[in-house]
């Protein structure tokens, strides 16, 4: 249980303070200034790319913490107001595609496998379904009162952006960071042995 616990949390250093406000600061920059506009107020954005590094080095609270702050962020850049709906909504996904270390993916130990990418994919899709299309609706509820019309079309279209940028431009990043730490394990290996 501790075990989990620590998986959960991640290790809190000034390392991971320094990824996660730099990558908060992206979220809200990518979420305003890379994405195409599919839906009201709804991008294809590359800011979905922040859960998956934050995540995958370390962990799925940074995670969640990196996407909420920059949520709120992105809406202070957009000159929107604050929506904590959405930005508790994008944290809750943030902390869900972070808990790769929780099936066996650790991209810090270069360990990405393909049945990683199959769970990955499962977990984002997932994911994604219940952050966006259940959190954030009753938050929307419970905060503002509003119209769950608009919200669910903006969630439902956002989800499924999400996953096209979390499985599309996820899983090569993963790779790609578990191959550059699994030869730097190596290094380390083979130092030890001398």
């Amino acid at each position: 249980m501790k075990k989990v616990l620590k998986t959960l949390l991640g290790v809190w250093n000034t390392k991971t303070v320094v990824v996660v406000a730099i990558g908060a600061a992206l979220f809200g920059v990518l979420m305003n200034y890379a994405g195409i506009p599919i839906y009201t107020n709804t991008k294809l954005t590359t800011a979905m790319i922040i859960p998956v590094i934050v995540g995958g080095m370390f962990g799925p609270l940074p995670a969640f913490v990196a996407c909420t702050v920059g949520n709120i962020i992105a809406d202070l850049i957009g000159g929107w107001g604050f929506w904590f709906d959405w930005s508790v909504g994008n944290g809750v996904l943030g902390f869900i595609v972070g808990l790769l270390p929780l099936y066996g993916a650790k991209i810090n130990e270069g360990i990405f496998k393909v049945k990683h990418a199959i769970i990955y994919s499962i977990v984002c899709v997932l994911g994604n379904l219940f952050a966006l299309g259940i959190v954030i609706p009753i938050l929307t509820t419970l905060f503002y009162g509003g119209e769950l019309e608009v919200t669910m079309a903006q969630a439902w279209t956002a989800s499924i952006a999400n996953i096209v940028v979390l499985i599309v431009a996820g899983l090569p990043i993963l790779y790609v960071l578990a191959n550059r730490n699994s030869r730097r394990t190596n290094l380390k290996l083979e130092e030890k042995e001398d």
